[in-house]
């Protein structure tokens, strides 16, 4: 299995409606590893990596988000895998 990572910035309506927690169920669920934070401007960042059909599939995943979500854009960018992660949970923001 190769380890592909990606850095994520969510924009739209999702902060206050549950979309970190819906995450970490997803990612969990597609069983790939990281984080995911929200951040002052009003954004979700999340780190995720794991194998390469399954980060797709959270990346696929985060441009619709949990119900109540309005998600406008996903920016996804290539990232280094990080070894030391274990799980996914979320994280305090910036």
């Amino acid at each position: 299995m190769t380890t592909i990572a990606r850095r994520l910035v969510i924009r739209g309506r999702v902060q206050g409606v549950g979309y970190r927690y819906a995450m970490v169920g997803a990612a969990r669920h597609a069983g790939v590893h990281g984080w995911v934070r929200n951040l002052p401007d009003g954004t979700v960042e999340a780190f995720v990596q794991g194998d390469g059909e399954a980060v797709l599939a959270i990346v696929a995943w985060s441009e619709r988000g949990p119900p109540g979500a309005e998600v406008s854009a996903v920016e996804v960018a290539d990232a280094t895998p990080d070894a030391s992660l274990e799980g996914f949970e979320t994280r305090r923001g910036h």
